[in-house]
């Protein structure tokens, strides 16, 4: 597809103008500016283009999707007009950050630390669930559990628990290198520093309030100053204050200390340091907030139960738009390590659910395929506790089903706080959220869920079938309009140049129903084959680029699906797209977000221009260096939009998938006759 000025001033025109552009750069798929002020975008004028396939905000940085091998030409060109400064990554992520009000700087670097460590607090979760179906009474035996019918899975429960709890036990550990990390020290300093605050020899938090009532605490005795020897088990803000006090002071030391005794200098200074002001001010200072908080939080929820419900309950899903959900992370964390158990958690899964169930009743609305097809895959990721393809991709677009999926929420919430249901750890949310319940109030939660699912998938059929049909339809046009407009403008196969006779013979292509090739394409990697709407990313999850399918990698190897040259290879190493003999582009895009590695955790081992063999290696990546920076390894693989000689994509069914082997998607060629 030729660039033509107009188009892309026009993009210019539509993010307001040049002054407004404060820094912009570009990755494998989008442009990316940090904007003076949002609020001057003409979001009309900016879908009104042929290149904008389409736009969202994130952290501060607003996203123009323009598709891979046609954004680089549009940055250039943009930058040729505006007459800016090209901008690193960096630069425009450390410009819209500053953009951002010191409340939301506070999320991102909450929501930077606890993401990272999520998948071993989900873990703990299922793992404890599984361990509260074994020993918890009632479930499958009245006033028995299932270890008291049958001793000999006592021991086996026993090593679930073990396996289940080191997580939370350590969790100082876990934070501490988070945090470190986050704030610019070294992360093994921060793993030590949450260790040492949960050393066996001091006084376990747990423990704390009964040799409170006892008057047995440990004290240490610094020249007449008594200090409580107690550790900080279950506790967020002592370590987290701690661990930036490490590595402020692990930088200051770093820029002044010779690199000849750096060694013996500069860590043990640190951890000292902070050891001490942790255990003397930090420690006793930030664990009565926390208690304090806790304690008004909890007596909020216990003196007025319904209210609470009703604001939480409600609007939680509101908290995931704005990504304030990551805060209560720590809170549930708290409230666990504190009480033994959380109320926020329950009503968490709930809303999963019921934003689900309204996208659900929109499949039953829609008349679009595609938007038909989004609605259905995304309300089985909500339910399986992953709600973005859900929010962004159907509920917000289309208005009331979110609205009605935060009643039902609200309602749910409501019975949950009333009947006091707790969560013994958070794990996954959703369905699969009852193994957090302790299996004594599964009851109730089971009630909850039949809410969530009843009263928004109700309340948006009537509402979408009666009065919001024309809505609807005025929605779904819009959101397929760039379908339509490359259907009819016979575009040139993305990132190519047309011949002069293709140029000539293309607008007398007849497609026939017999001349239909199928090109196969086997995985590019091995791992477990998704729907792109698990994507946590909605360029990718809402298809504005193009179909796909998107693979959880199991190593770090990505091969050639086919026979092809490779047509472009991402400075930064994270993506590269494949040409085949047909003319066909394929976009193969490692993470989420990984162009900020700047190709730290890649390996290329192939060059634009190259020909390369099916099964031949293209790059290889760091899996582990992907997670410790809080990045997804989720890789889609786009079949780009605007390839004329493409009559279709067939997706093949999510499972499990081996590199060379698994065909993944089928693409349907057209034969064309002068």
């Amino acid at each position: 597809m030729a660039i033509e000025r107009k188009d892309v001033e026009q993009i210019i025109r539509a993010v307001g103008g040049k002054d407004n552009i404060e820094a912009a750069t570009h990755c494998v798929t989008r442009l990316r500016f940090a904007l003076v002020d949002e609020d001057k975008v003409d979001k009309n004028l900016l879908e009104s283009s042929d290149l904008v396939k389409g736009h969202f905000s994130s952290q501060g940085q607003f996203q123009v999707v323009i598709g891979p091998g046609l954004v680089d030409k549009v940055y250039d060109e943009m930058i040729a007009i505006t007459g800016g400064s090209r901008s690193s990554k960096d630069e425009v992520k450390n410009a819209a950050s500053k953009k951002q009000n010191p409340l939301q700087r506070a999320i991102k670097t909450l929501a930077d630390i606890f993401i990272p460590i999520l998948p071993a607090i989900v873990t703990s979760g299922l793992l404890l669930g599984i361990n509260n179906i074994l020993t918890g009474p009632d479930i499958f035996f009245a006033g028995r559990s299932l270890v008291e019918e049958y001793p000999q899975w006592t021991d086996i429960a026993s090593i679930i628990n073990l396996i289940a709890n080191t997580a939370f036990t350590f969790l100082p550990a876990l934070i501490g290198w988070s945090a470190v990390m986050r704030f610019g020290g070294s992360p093994l300093l921060g793993i030590v520093l949450g260790l040492i605050l949960v050393h066996p020899d001091l006084l376990s938090a747990y423990g704390y309030a009964e040799a409170s009532t006892k008057g047995t605490i440990p004290v240490w005795n610094l020249f007449g100053w008594e200090i409580e020897k107690i550790g900080y088990q279950g506790q967020v803000l002592p370590v987290l204050v701690s661990a930036y006090l490490l590595a402020r002071i692990e930088r200051f030391l770093d820029k002044r200390v010779m690199d000849s005794i750096k060694l013996l200098v500069v860590a043990p200074i640190a951890l000292l340091v902070t050891g001490f002001l942790a255990f003397t001010i930090i420690g006793p200072v930030t664990f009565a907030i926390a208690n304090a908080i806790t304690s008004g939080l909890v007596h909020v929820f216990n003196t007025l139960p319904a209210l609470g419900g009703l604001l939480y309950g409600g609007f939680y899903a509101l908290l995931v738009v704005t990504g304030m959900h990551h805060t209560f992370l720590a809170v549930d964390v708290q409230l666990i390590g504190s009480e033994g158990g959380t109320f926020l958690w329950p009503m968490l899964a709930l809303s999963n659910i019921a934003q689900g169930a309204a996208a659900l009743a929109m499949m039953f609305i829609l008349k679009d395929q595609k938007t038909k097809g989004l609605a259905a895959t995304s309300s089985v990721s909500a339910f399986l506790g992953v709600t973005e393809p859900a929010i962004f991709g159907v509920n917000i677009r289309y208005k009331y089903p979110f609205i009605f999926g935060m009643i039902g929420s609200a309602i749910g919430g409501i019975l949950l706080t009333l009947k006091s249901v707790l969560a013994s750890s958070i794990g996954v949310g959703g369905i699969p959220g009852f193994l957090s319940i302790f299996p004594n109030q599964w009851g109730v939660f089971f009630i909850g869920m039949g809410i969530v699912l009843v009263v928004p998938f109700g309340l948006t059929l009537i509402y979408g079938k009666i009065a919001g049909r024309g809505q609807t339809e005025a929605a779904a046009e819009t959101a397929n309009r760039e379908v339509v407009v490359e259907k009819v403008e016979t575009a040139d196969p993305v990132g190519t140049k047309p011949s002069a006779e293709h140029v000539a013979s293309r607008n007398t292509v007849v497609i026939t129903d017999n001349a239909v090739d199928v090109l196969e394409i086997h995985a590019p990697l091995t791992g477990q084959a998704v729907t792109l709407d698990k994507v946590p990313d909605p360029a990718f999850a809402e298809k504005q680029m193009g179909q796909g399918i998107a693979i959880e990698p199991q190593d770090g190897r990505v091969t050639a699906p086919f026979d092809a040259k490779v047509a472009h290879v991402i400075k930064s190493k994270h993506a590269v797209i494949l040409e085949h003999a047909t003319g066909v582009q394929i976009l193969i895009h490692v993470g989420i977000n990984t162009v900020s590695l700047k190709g730290s955790a890649f390996t290329s081992h192939v060059n634009i221009g190259d020909e390369v063999k099916a099964g031949q290696l293209l790059l290889e990546f760091d899996r582990e260096a992907i997670r410790a920076a809080g990045l997804p390894l989720i890789t889609p693989i786009i079949i780009p939009d605007g390839q004329e000689m493409i009559v279709g994509v067939e997706e093949e069914a999510p499972g499990a998938v081996t590199a060379n082997r698994s065909v993944i998607l089928k693409v349907r060629l057209s034969s064309y006759t002068d």
